[in-house]
């Protein structure tokens, strides 16, 4: 694939990032982590995008790269960040919203609901 998963995160235990790490290995998708809490830049970076410290917050990049490789939408005004697809960027989703982000992005070949 010519795009790859970056994954933000923390070091402390999160059970959203549990979450999508497994749902990442159930799949054997790749993908990269950044911790937010060893590099003030890259918390600050989650922080503009999500106007949160969210975690995890996934991307879609260029390989090597760590920002998205295209334009996201902005934040919904309405209601949580939590599981919004936002394009090429979603913060702290569920399985189904995980899955069905990973399909829309040619990730996954079909969603598969547990």
């Amino acid at each position: 694939m010519s795009k790859e998963i970056v994954m933000y995160v923390r070091r402390a235990y999160c059970p959203n990032v549990a979450l999508a790490r497994s749902v990442l290995k159930h799949y054997h998708i790749p993908y990269r982590e950044i911790f937010i809490d060893e590099d003030p830049a890259m918390a600050s970076r989650v922080k503009a995008w999500t106007n949160f410290h969210s975690v995890p917050t996934l991307i879609i990049a260029n390989p090597g790269e760590d920002v998205p490789h295209a334009d996201f939408l902005p934040p919904p005004p309405d209601r949580s960040n939590r599981g919004y697809d936002r394009g090429p960027m979603i913060a702290e989703p569920n399985n189904q919203q995980l899955e069905d982000w990973l399909h829309k992005h040619g990730f996954l070949d079909k969603p598969y609901y547990r």
